[in-house]
């Protein structure tokens, strides 16, 4: 029986971004689930120890001339699970922002992890003073109504990318820090987690050999296997 999603993000919370990518390597995931082209905005500009982990809660915005996708019936922001990442698809051309400082606001207060946009967002200051986590792939100066709009939550939404295929599916574990946004599947989110002490534990000892003067090659050969 899957462990408890609860149970899954309390032993997230020990590991950083790198880890989860390292455990989903070691699984033969593609890029380690890493989704490229995201920067942490705020708190602060790829610095200090911000980390959000959270299941997906997926956003799914379309040209305003798409008049077959369906429309969302009230705003997505109000329907947001507490501990959840929301996870914001902008559809291109991503030129105006699709989030903002009002956002935030209601997110916070509803007890949202963090957000992730793949997109631009806008009001920088208002979210780091409400000392709020937010990646975005850009920024920009003007809201988005007027070229795109929300029409569908908790579907699965693709990455806007050049380099790789992947997928954000609802209820996926988003682990984000100054080193990137990792996409954890859930049927692999338990199955990582074994695998991460492991690889984490050699890396310690590596560090441990390194600074006792030891050469890279001989400890990775010595700890790694390589």
């Amino acid at each position: 029986m899957p462990a408890d999603p609860v149970t899954i993000i309390e032993r997230l919370q020990e590991w950083g971004a790198c880890d989860v990518a390292d455990g989903l390597s070691k699984l033969k995931c593609p890029n380690g689930g890493f989704l490229e082209g995201l920067t942490m905005y705020s708190p602060e500009f790829q610095a200090g120890e911000t980390k959000i982990v959270g299941r997906a809660f997926t956003v799914k915005f379309v040209p305003q001339s798409d008049e077959a996708s369906p429309k969302l019936q009230g705003n997505y922001i109000d329907q947001i699970p507490a501990g959840s990442v929301v996870f914001i698809s902008q559809p291109l051309p991503q030129v105006n922002a699709v989030y903002g400082g009002l956002m935030t606001l209601r997110a916070q207060a509803l007890g949202a992890a963090g957000v992730v946009i793949d997109g631009r967002v806008r009001d920088i200051n208002e979210h780091r003073s409400l000392g709020f986590p937010l990646f975005a792939k850009s920024v920009g100066t003007t809201a988005g109504g007027e070229v795109c709009r929300p029409s569908e939550v908790n579907v699965p939404v693709r990455l806007h990318s050049e380099n790789q295929d992947a997928w954000i599916n609802p209820g996926d574990y988003i682990i984000a820090d100054a080193d990137g946004v990792v996409r954890l599947p859930q049927s692999l989110a338990e199955e990582a987690l074994e695998a991460i002490p492991a690889i984490a534990e050699a890396d310690r000892k590596c560090a441990e050999g390194i600074k006792a003067g030891r050469s890279v090659q001989d400890v990775f050969k010595e700890y790694r296997g390589r």
